[in-house]
């Protein structure tokens, strides 16, 4: 396809003192694509594809505002492109990435910092992609971003709200070692336990209710002020953080900065419902926690703590995602996504694999070899976390070195 280039002038006098860098036009036959290095420039049609297009609870405005504002690592930027039809010029997509320094080389990402779980652009509506379109529209993509050295696009679902995902059909895009799982829900809340899962998990479900209302009742609360998000957050925290060290498994939640975005996104999500967190108590004691995000129609749950000390041998944390199913129903969402992971807890519910796909090569030699360096650790990470016996002395040995550190 014929290329041309334009420079548009920068934008001025944006809130807070931000600027957007000169952007780029390019065009091709098909799609002509606009650069944008800050958020308010493009906050208007992001705001206006989220509520009328087609986007994943992880693009929100304001989840990935907050990404800007508290986990861009130092000499990162972000690169919204938007991408127009090239004859009528009407917004198509938003494709949020960013550009970051690495060990001798630069990388253009998804705009993630690791509290993304899918790399999905936002489309202005359900209208269908093909692998033709797609790359066109990634060719537009591409001639505007600045030099990098390699591009490394994680968490790529198949679909988004049911329509292909653009990424997905790219030819260079292929199959990664993640998985990500989920229940279509439909039907009458009260039964859609047990016509949707597995008929094991919904006896050990029922089961485990019935004997913690036996101890004193049980039940699922909602945090519906901030200071009820600040009280449950503060325990997901402290359960999450015991419970990882036990295992000798790392998470983000070490970091303060994570720490303190999710907690903002909780605060900030309370009053459109967008971000929820939900308690399951016993009495008066608190044996899981559970942070979710919600948009068209799906419920992600996120991040998930228990305290299995409080009632010995229930699982917590399977029967408040079993809540949560039934919670889910009541309120009309039709898909349960249960995140990134093949823990072996979704299977046991009978929730639906996927394989998320993943768009990573080099631009450069320096790339090249990073690219290569990086599949190799995965694959050999992947190898270790697949053979039980490498798995629990990997496991051992960090307890170990906790124990010498003091933690």
């Amino acid at each position: 396809m014929a290329e041309q280039a334009v420079h548009i002038a920068a934008v001025a006098d944006l809130p807070d003192g931000q600027a957007s860098h000169p952007a780029i036009v390019a065009a091709n036959d098909a799609y002509t694509a606009r650069l944008h290095t800050s958020l308010e420039a493009v906050r208007p049609l992001w705001l206006r594809f989220q509520t009328d297009g087609v986007c994943t609870a992880h693009q929100h405005f304001a989840w990935v505002e907050g990404i800007v504002a508290r986990l861009m690592p130092a000499g990162a930027e972000p690169l919204i492109v938007e991408v127009n039809n090239a004859v009528t010029g009407a917004p198509l997509m938003l494709v949020p990435l960013m550009l970051r320094p690495a060990f001798h080389h630069r990388v253009i990402e998804w705009l993630s910092c690791g509290v993304c779980d899918y790399s999905a652009p936002l489309l202005a509506d359900a209208s269908a992609w093909t692998a033709q379109s797609a790359q066109a529209a990634w060719a537009a993509v591409r001639s505007v971003l600045p030099a990098a050295d390699r591009v490394n696009i994680l968490g790529i679902p198949r679909r988004i709200g049911g329509v292909a995902n653009p990424l997905a059909l790219l030819p260079a895009t292929r199959d990664s070692l993640q998985t990500t799982f989920g229940l279509a829900i439909d039907g009458e809340p009260e039964t859609v336990l047990k016509r949707l899962c597995r008929p094991s998990f919904v006896k050990e479900f029922g089961k485990d209710w019935r004997r913690l209302e036996r101890l004193g009742g049980v039940e699922l609360v909602e945090a519906a002020t901030q200071a009820e998000v600040e009280q449950l957050f503060g325990e997901l925290i402290r359960m999450r953080l015991s419970r990882f060290r036990e295992l000798g498994r790392f998470d983000l939640l070490t970091q303060e900065a994570v720490v303190d975005f999710y907690r903002n996104a909780a605060l900030q999500g309370l009053p459109d419902g967008s971000v929820r967190l939900f308690g399951l108590r016993v009495g008066d004691a608190l044996i899981a926690v559970q942070y979710a995000v919600v948009h068209q129609g799906t419920v992600h749950a996120l991040l998930i703590a228990m305290d299995q000390s409080v009632v010995p041998n229930v699982s917590p944390g399977l029967l408040i995602m079993g809540r949560l199913i039934g919670w889910a129903r009541e309120r009309r969402f039709d898909y349960f996504d249960l995140s990134v992971g093949d823990q072996s807890y979704k299977e046991r519910m009978g929730a639906k694999a996927s394989v998320l796909a993943e768009l990573r090569h080099g631009l450069t030699v320096r790339g090249r070899v990073a690219s290569a360096a990086i599949e190799l650790r995965n694959r050999t990470e992947a190898f270790v976390r697949s053979n039980p016996r490498l798995r629990s002395a990997a496991q051992g040995m960090m307890r170990g070195l906790r124990r010498l550190r003091g933690g």
